[in-house]
C-alpha cells in the first residue's frame, strides 16, 4: 500500500512539474534566440559602418572644416588640397573605431534594451509602444556616448590649427589624457541630445518607411532610400546642434562651456545670422545621405545573411 502510494505520489508530482520543466525550458529558448538577435544586431552595424567611414571620410572632412571655421565648401577643398594628400586620411583611425562602435552599439544596445523592456516592464510595451521604443532608443544613443573620448581626438586631429602640434592618434590621447579624464567628454551633453533624439526618430521609422517602398522598389534599394532619406532629414535637422558641439570638442584645455554658451559666442562670429549656422549643410546632407544609404543597406544585408547561419 505504501509502495503504491509512493508510486501515486510519484506520478501526480511528474504530472505538476512537466508543465513547469515546459516553461522553463521555453522561456530559455526565448532569451537564448534574443541573445543570438542581439549578437547579430551589433555584427551587422559594426560591419556596416566599417566600410562606409572608409569611402566616406574625404567628404566628411570637408564639411567638418566648414563647420569649424564657417568657411565655404571650396575654400575647404583648396585647404586639403594644399595640405597635401598624405593628410586626407589624418585621422581616421579614431572614426573608424568610434563610429564602427557607435553605430555596432546603436543596432545592438537598442535591441538589447528593448528586450530588458518587454521582460521587466510588460505592461508600458503592450500599452504604450512609443514610449518602450523611445526609452530603448534614447538608452542607446546615451550608451553610444561612452565612446566619444574617440570623436574627441579626431575633432582635434582633423582641426588644423593642431597639425603641428598633435602627431597621430596615439600622440592625441597622450596629451588630451594629460590634461585629466573630463577632457576626454567635452561636448557630452551635446552627444547625449543629439544621439538620443536622432535615434528615437532613425530607428523608429526606418523600418515602417522601409517596409512601405519595398513592394515599390525591391529589397536593396528600399533599404538604401529609407536610411539615406532618414540620414539627411536628421543630419539637417540636429546640424546645429553639431556645429557647436565641434567647437566644443576642439577646445584643448581651459575652462569647459556648455551648450547655449558655445552657441552664443559662434552666432556673434557670424554676425548673427542664422544662415551662417548652416554653413557645410549641403555637404553635410549629401554624406548623411550616402552614408545612413550605405549603412542601412549594408546593416539589412549583414543581418539577413548572420540569421540564415
Amino acid at each position: 500500500m505504501a509502495g503504491r502510494i509512493t508510486k501515486m505520489d510519484t506520478t501526480q508530482r511528474h504530472k505538476t512539474t512537466t508543465p513547469t520543466r515546459l516553461y522553463h525550458q521555453m522561456e530559455a529558448n526565448h532569451h537564448s534566440l534574443q541573445r543570438k538577435e542581439e549578437v547579430i544586431e551589433y555584427a551587422s552595424g559594426a560591419g556596416a559602418s566599417l566600410i562606409n567611414i572608409i569611402l566616406t571620410f574625404p567628404v566628411n572632412k570637408v564639411m567638418f572644416r566648414q563647420q569649424v571655421e564657417g568657411i565655404r565648401m571650396t575654400k575647404a577643398l583648396r585647404h586639403i588640397y594644399r595640405e597635401g594628400t598624405v593628410h586626407i586620411f589624418r585621422g581616421v583611425l579614431p572614426p573608424l573605431m568610434q563610429r564602427t562602435i557607435s553605430v555596432s552599439v546603436m543596432f545592438g544596445s537598442y535591441s538589447n534594451y528593448y528586450h530588458i523592456i518587454q521582460r521587466h516592464y510588460p505592461t508600458v510595451s503592450k500599452t504604450m509602444p512609443f514610449v518602450h521604443h523611445s526609452l530603448a532608443a534614447f538608452s542607446a544613443g546615451c550608451t553610444e556616448a561612452v565612446f566619444m573620448p574617440l570623436e574627441r581626438v579626431q575633432m582635434l586631429l582633423q582641426d588644423r590649427r593642431y597639425h603641428g602640434r598633435l602627431n597621430n592618434t596615439f600622440h592625441t590621447v597622450r596629451t588630451v589624457a594629460s590634461l585629466g579624464p573630463r577632457e576626454f567628454y567635452r561636448g557630452l551633453s551635446a552627444i547625449v541630445i543629439r544621439n538620443g533624439l536622432s535615434n528615437i526618430l532613425f530607428l523608429g521609422l526606418r523600418e515602417p518607411l522601409q517596409d512601405s517602398l519595398h513592394s515599390r522598389c525591391g529589397e536593396l534599394l528600399s533599404a538604401f532610400v529609407s536610411g539615406a532619406g532618414l540620414g539627411a532629414a536628421l543630419s539637417t535637422i540636429f546640424f546645429p546642434l553639431n556645429v557647436v558641439k565641434s567647437r566644443m570638442q576642439t577646445k584643448l584645455g581651459g575652462p569647459f562651456h556648455g551648450i547655449w554658451e558655445t552657441f552664443l559666442v559662434i552666432y556673434n562670429e557670424r554676425g548673427h545670422r542664422w544662415r551662417k549656422m548652416y554653413r557645410g549643410v549641403h555637404i553635410n546632407y549629401t554624406r548623411s545621405f550616402l552614408s545612413w544609404g550605405i549603412i542601412n543597406t549594408l546593416y539589412s544585408l549583414f543581418k539577413k545573411s548572420l540569421s540564415e547561419l
